[in-house]
C-alpha cells in the first residue's frame, strides 16, 4: 500500500459522515453512537485521516484526545474493510506517534479488544502496573 495513501490531520478533509457510519455500524466499541456524539468527539479531538492519493477517498481514521503536552488517548482507530491487511492501520498509528512525540507527549494510552499485535509493532505494551489506574464511568 506504499504511496497509495496519505495521512493528514487537516480537519477539512475528514469525511465525518463516513467516519460516523464506520464507527456506529462496524466498530464494536462505538456501535449505535449518534452522529451528534461523533461530531462532538471529532470537534474536541486531534483527528487523523488516511486518504487514497488518487481518488481522495478516506480509507481510515484515528482520533486522539490530548493536551498536546503530556498525555494522549488514542481511540476510534478504524480502517475501511477494503483497505485492511495492507499495513494502513500500522502506518496510521505510527503517524499518530510521530505527530505526538515532538510535542513532548510522554504517555499515549489506548484500549483494544483484539488488535494488541498491531499496536505492539509501534511500541505499545501492556500497562506495567494496571493497579495504579482507575476509571470513572458516567452514564
Amino acid at each position: 500500500m506504499t504511496n497509495s495513501y496519505e495521512i493528514s490531520t487537516d480537519p477539512g478533509r475528514l469525511d465525518a459522515a463516513r467516519v460516523h457510519h464506520w464507527l456506529s455500524t462496524d466498530a464494536y466499541w462505538a456501535l449505535g453512537r449518534s452522529r451528534d456524539t461523533q461530531d462532538r468527539a471529532i470537534a474536541g479531538s486531534l483527528n487523523f485521516g488516511a486518504y487514497d492519493t488518487v481518488s481522495g477517498q478516506q480509507l481510515a481514521y484515528a482520533r486522539v484526545v490530548t493536551d498536546h503536552a503530556t498525555f494522549a488517548w488514542l481511540c476510534d482507530v478504524y480502517v475501511a474493510p477494503g483497505a485492511r491487511g495492507k499495513g494502513l492501520g500500522t502506518a496510521l498509528v505510527t503517524a499518530v506517534r510521530d505527530h505526538l512525540e515532538p510535542a513532548g507527549v510522554r504517555r499515549v494510552l489506548l484500549a483494544t479488544h483484539d488488535a494488541h499485535g498491531v499496536y505492539a509493532k509501534i511500541g505499545f505494551e501492556p500497562l506495567a502496573d494496571p493497579s495504579l489506574w482507575m476509571a470513572l464511568l458516567l452514564g
